[in-house]
């Protein structure tokens, strides 16, 4: 068969985010984790997985943390939550904090843009001939800003943007819509 012949994938590219539009106030959103895609260590994390860790514990108890460092907290989360896709986050890095103002402005650059979780394997199974292995509960404690993530599709998506930002609410739907 022929280079020519064969189909490619389907692929959608949107545009950054543009940095004059971004708000100050470092309020951000993205995807922690997303269910059912294999990560850089073969780890799937099933749909449900985060459930009764989030019952148990409260957002305000789950840290943000820059590189999974204790020693480098930067803010708080406001939000977690899991939908069909993932786990959902928003949080609001503390502008008070130096490397936090650092984060931000790389942020708003697109220089750093990954999200990873610190957690404890509660339940999982191996898949012996695929060598995945299926978290199916887990118990959440800490979501890291990160350089590069584990899972690729772990992203910051949205820095806040001013009220009445329409082109940024159009990318930001867009983004949902095709990824």
């Amino acid at each position: 068969m022929k280079g020519a012949d064969i189909p490619s994938a389907r692929e959608i590219k949107l545009l950054a985010e543009p940095l004059g539009a971004v708000d100050n106030d470092g309020v951000f959103e993205g995807y922690a984790s997303l269910f059912g895609i294999a990560d850089l260590g073969k780890d799937v994390v099933m749909p449900g997985a985060f459930g009764d860790s989030l019952k148990k514990r409260r957002v305000g108890d789950i840290r943000l943390l820059w590189q999974h460092d204790p020693s480098e907290p930067i803010g708080r989360w406001l939000a977690i939550d899991e939908d069909r896709r993932g786990l959902r986050v928003r949080g609001k890095l503390n502008l008070a904090v130096s490397r936090a103002r650092d984060i931000h402005a790389l942020m708003r650059d697109g220089a750093v843009d990954g999200l990873s979780i610190g957690f404890r394997v509660e339940r999982a199974r191996a898949e012996r001939p695929t060598g995945l292995r299926r978290l199916e509960r887990l118990d959440l404690w800490e979501i890291s800003v990160v350089t590069f993530p584990m899972l690729p599709g772990a992203r910051v998506e949205t820095v806040k943007h001013a009220k009445g930002d329409l082109a940024g609410r159009i990318r930001t739907t867009a983004f949902r819509l095709f990824s």
